[in-house]
């Protein structure tokens, strides 16, 4: 019951801050501060004068916004104040709000885990929320703003209500298979499952209460369709995750091939140290990049060799440890150095990445040291297959970097996808165990459900409070509630 208030347009010297409140004492906060009797007219803002209620002193001369709940971000009584953004004014009047009674100042997120806890979001949409602030690529902020919209959340809730309704007409039968009104031979002429939730995705049919219900071999295939298709949700190559989190590329290669002058050409600083001394990089050197709009994460590692410095080692060995953890690989080698046939560049590759290798980019550096025009190579590299997407570079003069980025922004496209397109994509770790979980449930239904219904019904349930862990919603009183509006048991 207490009011929380907040800078929420981000701390620092700007040209306006918006500082909000939430909770019952908003509108009197309001009246407060501004001095007038009645708040401003709902979502209009107001030009007010702020003062200090303690001593009257003017604080500054600002823009007012009055949302009473439920009408409002959080669903309660909520007000902002647009004030100018000095520190001096933002400090004077959150000491001002401060000493207000009933008014706290608000926890990390308690303006979001209110508006969660009053239904004006679910956790997915929370979690998009949050994406959105931080997205720093165009990808992401599209991806962000797809969540927080709700889409995630929505797919996750059909499927709910699909298991829903499968456990629903799975108790009626459990509890009422011998009444008269629920026999099994009735229950076997329903109309069944039909599609219309989505491609490949089964709906649940609900006739109404003259005509039977759906029967249990309809409610099995409804079952093995979902595990399907949250199966094949899954299987996405974890690509809203990679494009929310930024791809893990490392640059790899023997040492001296140019790979911190690789680092330093890519991200336009000097990032790394570049040396002629073979070895230079010990520790792992990562830059956080954006290309073509996604995210990327570029590690620089040291040089790939036996080396007996036990400092460059340990450099070696973390090398290989981010190779074995990377989304994406730009293998860096001598263009001068290397054999000019796809056969002899393709041992040279095999000999620097790990078995079960990740995607690769193979960039043949020092262009600019080749004898004539490199013909023979530029022909290995354009064949492709078996050769991965191939750069001819020169990190000294920038020769080849266009051509470099082109294909960087391309795996990048296929590694995160488009963020637009087709079903929202996991985004979470938790998304992906809770569906885990979920998808493992309804494979034991159909063991269960050929020794005791009463197993099977317990799986779905199972299901189903894992689907709701991902957005927040876990109730039991939905089978209830569809129980007597499909069956009408105890009309």
């Amino acid at each position: 019951g207490d009011t929380i208030f907040a800078v929420s347009s981000g701390h620092g010297r700007c040209g306006v801050a918006v500082i909000r409140t939430s909770g019952p004492g908003s509108r009197g906060a309001l009246q407060s501060l501004t001095g007038r009797p009645e708040p401003p007219p709902p979502r209009v803002l107001a030009l007010r004068r702020i003062r200090d209620p303690a001593t009257a002193e003017p604080l500054d001369r600002g823009l007012v916004v009055w949302f009473p709940g439920p009408q409002s971000f959080t669903g309660e009584d909520c007000a902002e104040l647009h004030v100018h953004g000095g520190p001096a004014v933002v400090s004077g009047v959150l000491r001002a709000l401060g000493h207000l009674p009933g008014l706290r100042p608000a926890e990390p997120g308690e303006f979001t885990r209110r508006a969660f806890r009053r239904g004006k979001l679910d956790l997915t949409a929370a979690e998009g929320l949050g994406d959105l602030i931080r997205a720093e690529t165009e990808a992401q902020r599209r991806q962000a703003l797809r969540q927080m919209e709700g889409e995630l959340g929505r797919l996750y809730q059909r499927w709910s209500e699909t298991l829903t309704q499968a456990l629903a007409h799975l108790e009626a039968y459990i509890d009422f298979s011998e009444d008269d009104n629920v026999e099994e031979e009735v229950l076997s002429q329903g109309e069944g499952w039909q599609g219309g939730g989505g491609a490949g995705t089964p709906r649940p049919c609900c006739p109404p209460p003259a005509t039977s219900p759906c029967s249990l071999p309809a409610v099995d295939a409804t079952v093995r369709a979902l595990e399907q298709e949250i199966g094949a949700h899954r299987r996405d190559g974890r690509r809203g995750e990679l494009l929310r989190g930024g791809v893990r590329a490392v640059i790899a290669g023997p040492p001296n091939v140019g790979k911190s002058s690789l680092l330093n050409l890519l991200c336009q600083r000097p990032a790394a140290i570049v040396s002629p001394v073979a070895g230079t990089t010990r520790d792992v050197v990562e830059v956080a990049l954006n290309v073509g709009g996604y995210p990327l994460v570029l590690s620089d590692t040291a040089g790939l060799r036996d080396a007996t410095d036990p400092v460059e080692r340990e450099g070696v060995s973390r090398a290989r440890e981010r190779l074995r953890q990377a989304d994406l690989v730009l293998a860096v080698l001598d263009a001068a150095a290397v054999p000019a046939e796809p056969a002899g560049l393709g041992a040279a590759l095999g000999s620097l990445l790990p078995p079960a290798a990740p995607p690769c980019i193979l960039v043949l550096n020092k262009a600019d040291l080749l004898r004539g025009d490199g013909g023979a190579l530029r022909d290995a590299c354009a064949r492709g297959d078996p050769l991965p997407p191939a750069a001819l570079l020169s990190c000294k003069t920038g020769e080849g970097l266009d051509r470099l980025l082109e294909l960087l922004a391309r795996q990048l496209a296929w590694l995160c996808g488009d963020p637009l397109a087709g079903s929202p994509s996991l985004t979470q770790s938790r998304h992906s165990l809770h569906l885990g979980d979920c998808a493992a449930a309804l494979a034991r239904y159909g063991r269960e459900r050929r020794r005791d219904l009463g197993l099977a019904a317990e799986q779905l349930r199972l299901a189903r409070r894992h689907l709701g862990r991902i957005t927040g919603h876990v109730g039991a009183e939905d089978v209830l509630d569809i129980i007597f509006r499909d069956f009408c048991v105890g009309k």
